[in-house]
């Protein structure tokens, strides 16, 4: 049977949203994990007794997590296939969380702080592989804009639960170990989700990649001819690759360091600022994470009318 349609010219149905809601919920987790430590740190100061340097160990700690995750798995990812990554992942996350409840001394909290932030930095460039090679032509650019939208949608739950955790007796222990929670849920929605069919293609299993089509859509689906060219690392840094490679770095640069930085210590800068102390600058968090995600907003209608480079 000869396929009748193109991949990109498939409507937006129920595996479209499935892939999308459950791919974001990584981008949701990343929020979620990396945003609790600023709630947690205010009882965590006082209970593991940490000063200046541990505090700015435990933030760092982190980022160098992310960097070793995003630079190892995507490579991974590509060689075991995105659906086996997207579950261990998840897994991996939902582990580290509930060990970090049991962390009694500042060295233990930074050992979890570092592979926490190296399986979140291993679910950037996997959950975003697997929902762009799901999304049409038409589709992309919004989904790329819902993955960033949920990872603050993370964020302004984490500084929820933070707030309502606050006034636990060893509240930062529920607060660390809760990310399992959602875990969970991401888990079981990832189970019946397809691998990756681009990424099939892409290893010769032409015929798999038919059959799920058909299971998927009830027909055969074309995909654009795509000629896979043999590259290597170092030609992100020819002449051609390097002045892209250096100006997408530098905005995410840009973005990326002072952000960390206000989720990290955001309590902590909310207090310093006046706007709430304690329990209340947990609330000071929920708004600054309300307004990154309405800035989410206007990409996702704008981008494919618009255009990228203007925006």
């Amino acid at each position: 049977m000869q396929p009748s349609r193109n991949f990109d010219d498939l409507k937006f149905s129920s595996i479209h949203r499935r892939i999308l809601l459950w791919g974001s919920g990584g981008p949701f987790l990343d929020g979620y994990v990396l945003v609790m430590i600023g709630v947690a740190l205010e009882q965590l100061t006082p209970a593991l007794k940490l000063d200046a340097d541990w505090i700015g160990l435990l933030g760092a700690g982190t980022l160098a997590g992310l960097f070793v995750g995003t630079s190892l798995f995507g490579y991974i990812s590509d060689k075991v296939g995105r659906r086996k990554m997207f579950l261990i992942d998840i897994i991996a996350i939902g582990v580290i969380s509930v060990a970090t409840m049991f962390v009694s001394s500042p060295v233990e909290l930074l050992v979890m702080r570092v592979l926490i932030g190296i399986v979140i930095g291993a679910d950037y460039p996997i959950a975003t592989s697997m929902i762009t090679e799901f999304s049409s032509t038409r589709q992309r650019a919004f989904s790329i804009s819902f993955i960033a939208a949920m990872w603050y949608v993370g964020a302004t739950c984490a500084d929820l639960v933070g707030y309502w955790l606050y006034d636990v007796e060893g509240g930062w222990r529920w607060m660390l170990g809760s990310a399992a929670i959602p875990c969970l849920l991401i888990l079981i929605g990832r189970f019946e989700l397809p691998e990756s069919p681009r990424w099939l293609l892409r290893k010769g299993r032409v015929k798999e990649c038919e059959e799920m089509m058909i299971k998927l859509f009830g027909e055969p689906v074309a995909f654009d001819e795509e000629q896979p060219q043999q590259t290597r690392f170092r030609d992100l840094f020819n002449r051609r690759h390097f002045p892209f490679v250096l100006f997408v770095a530098a905005i995410w640069t840009c973005q990326v360091i002072p952000m960390f930085a206000i989720y990290t210590f955001g309590p902590q800068i909310v207090g310093l600022l006046g706007l709430g102390v304690g329990k209340n600058a947990a609330l000071g968090n929920v708004v600054i994470s309300l307004f990154f995600m309405l800035g989410c907003i206007p990409p996702m209608l704008w981008l494919n009318t618009a255009g990228r480079r203007p925006l």
